[in-house]
């Protein structure tokens, strides 16, 4: 009864959270351009040290939800930054300086950090075996909400650039009062822990990977795959203007786009390709794929040849469940919310470095003062870390452990 109640709502709110950050995307250039009365090139930088904000929040608040919701429970932690994100899109309707527009962000990225404590609710409630299958229907989910999101973001932008915070400041609210309704916890009192500081922290977080065998690795193909993945939300936007000329309403539609291949990929493609390959050799396909996909993206100047790219996006659908999956086979019952913290927290790490490296990019080859013109050279970038995490990813052991075979001691 607990599963029927929490997966729903789990895939309901990863689907109204990609819907509200998906029907941002469309018109943050512009509300950059009009905030900081600014050309798109300087947009485009602002929008990487915006990105990197939003990451340092993201990453030194994953850990702290991951562990509060190991002694809290996860349905305190989720229906708390459901509500901080209905406030922060309110926020975003009515910012009118660039330093409040940082705010903004960086309050996205600290209530974003639940993610950890959402994919924690699913690892509670199934068996190691399959688990990334169902945090395949999260990531369904997740580019379902990506169809919705910037298509309506995109038409909405067409009429007013704010009028999609409105609406995701609305979706927000809504599915905390759902949650508050219908979610159940589903970590029992006798399986949660004390809060401790020393491991709600980047540091102490990264002293309990390392003492959780095999973690390490895993994390570490993880932010190289976050990284190059980012290139998609940190740069479409503006790649879309300065290489294609698109408008926003284009740009929705080539989100939502993304998001059909996205869940066309979770739902057809993740269970297959795990149980025919395994997580690590499917993960692997996966971002062979992305990074055929990011060199097609750093030359093609089409609309067509754009579009025709995002067909081969449903194939890299298993990269992140795997990885998440095989994270979450490394953990204990008690530390399940910890383990997912960390992952959270890896991806943020992700997130640290991406606005530079990618947008940042983006950002000296669109200036005026370029030695070349070359709109598409973050996915240059983002090809070279897809790569570099095969090339990790392949050093790992094929884990076929589970919790049971891991000793007490690394996680007491």
């Amino acid at each position: 009864m607990t599963a029927a109640r929490t997966i729903p709502f789990i895939v309901a709110t990863i689907f109204m959270d990609a819907v509200g950050f998906g029907i941002i995307m469309p018109v943050l250039p512009q509300l950059v351009m009009e905030v900081g009365r600014i050309d798109l090139p300087h947009a485009i930088e602002v929008g990487a040290w915006i990105g990197l904000v939003m990451a340092v929040a993201t990453f030194l608040a994953s850990p702290i939800l991951g562990n509060l919701s190991d002694h809290f429970g996860r349905r305190r932690v989720l229906l708390l930054a459901l509500g901080g994100l209905a406030i922060d899109y309110a926020l975003l309707t009515i910012v009118q300086t660039l330093p409040w527009l940082f705010v903004a962000r960086a309050l996205s990225g600290i209530f974003g950090g639940s993610y950890a404590a959402a994919q924690a609710a699913i690892a509670d409630i199934t068996k190691p075996e399959e688990r990334a299958r169902n945090f395949g229907f999260v990531g369904a989910a997740f580019g379902i909400g990506f169809v919705a999101g910037p298509a309506l973001g995109g038409f909405l932008g067409e009429i007013n650039p704010r009028a999609p915070f409105v609406a995701a400041a609305i979706l927000a609210a809504a599915n905390m009062l759902y949650g508050y309704f219908i979610f159940p916890e589903t970590l029992p009192p006798e399986r949660r822990r004390a809060f401790d500081w020393r491991r709600a922290n980047p540091l102490g977080a990264w002293k309990t990977m390392r003492a959780l065998p095999g973690m390490d690795g895993v994390a570490g193909v993880l932010v190289l795959w976050q990284i190059a993945s980012l290139v998609y939300p940190m740069t479409w936007s503006f790649y879309c203007i300065a290489q294609l000329g698109w408008t926003p309403g284009m740009i929705g539609a080539s989100l939502a786009a993304v998001g059909v291949m996205i869940a066309l990929g979770q739902v057809f493609v993740v269970g297959p390709a795990v149980a025919r390959f395994g997580e690590r050799d499917a993960a692997t396909l996966g971002i062979l794929v992305a990074v055929a996909v990011y060199v097609g993206y750093a030359f093609t100047t089409s609309t067509i040849g754009a579009f025709l790219l995002l067909i081969p996006v449903a194939l890299q659908a298993p990269v992140q469940p795997s990885l998440m999956a095989m994270m979450s086979r490394r953990a204990t019952a008690e530390t399940q919310g910890e383990v997912q913290g960390i992952s959270a927290m890896a991806m943020g790490l992700g997130q640290l470095f991406a606005p530079l490296l990618l947008t940042g990019t983006m950002a000296y080859f669109t200036a005026d003062g370029a030695p070349l013109h070359f709109p598409g050279a973050a996915f240059v970038v983002a090809a070279i870390f897809g790569l570099l995490a095969i090339l990790m990813l392949r050093r790992l052991p094929r884990a076929t452990e589970t919790v049971d075979q891991i000793p007490p001691s690394v996680t007491a």
